[in-house]
């Protein structure tokens, strides 16, 4: 099924399994177009990372609806959903295997190629091909060989390399120095034409 990206959320209410006492979502609304890009912006516990954890569906809603290009998530295929769905965090999670382990990480029959070209789209692809052992390198315990900007742009080009129709963003470059944050912001941006793209951000400056 070819997904558009439709993402939306019709009075959606939430609370955590372990706090059912506590709203955390209170009758939400969204509609974010295909190919769009829609930022979240807010303190922390304003629930932007639950709508998140909903989209991949680490819950369900306690009422209302989340639907992806008109079906229900709940009536979607678990596997095939979140294989639609790219996501970067604020701390990229890197594995002490080689660079090409880390991109392909979770993702079943990806060949070198599909390996390159993402990392061509992270803007990361240059630096990898200028390594002794290129993307054989062993990247080190949480990727302790390479600079938060490395390690982003390696966890960015994880997150491409199904080619997914939707792009989260979670504070993605919030936790690095300018140079590395502009390196990638730019990647980011290409990352993001042609997808639905949603971003978490505490200041509406960073979006």
């Amino acid at each position: 099924m070819l997904v558009q990206g439709h993402i939306r959320f019709r009075n959606v209410h939430f609370s955590y399994p372990s706090r059912p006492d506590v709203p955390v979502l209170r009758g939400i609304d969204l509609d974010i177009q295909p190919g769009t890009k829609v930022a979240l912006v807010g303190h922390s516990g304003s629930g932007k990372s639950t709508i998140f954890q909903l989209l991949l569906r680490f819950y369900e809603a306690s009422s209302g609806e989340v639907s992806l290009d008109g079906k229900p998530l709940p009536e979607l295929n678990l596997a095939w959903l979140r294989n639609r769905l790219g996501v970067v965090f604020q701390e990229p999670v890197l594995f002490g295997v080689t660079i090409a382990e880390n991109i392909r990480y979770g993702r079943e029959g990806v060949s070198q190629d599909e390996v390159e070209l993402a990392a061509t789209m992270a803007n990361i692809h240059a630096f990898i091909d200028s390594l002794p052992e290129g993307y054989t390198t062993l990247v080190g315990e949480h990727g302790t060989q390479l600079s938060g900007g490395q390690k982003q742009r390696i966890a960015l080009a994880r997150a491409l390399v199904h080619d997914p129709a939707i792009l989260l963003l979670d504070e993605a470059t919030s936790a690095l120095d300018a140079e590395s944050e502009s390196v990638v912001q730019d990647a980011l941006e290409r990352a993001m034409l042609g997808r639905t793209t949603v971003i978490i951000a505490h200041r509406l400056s960073t979006v």
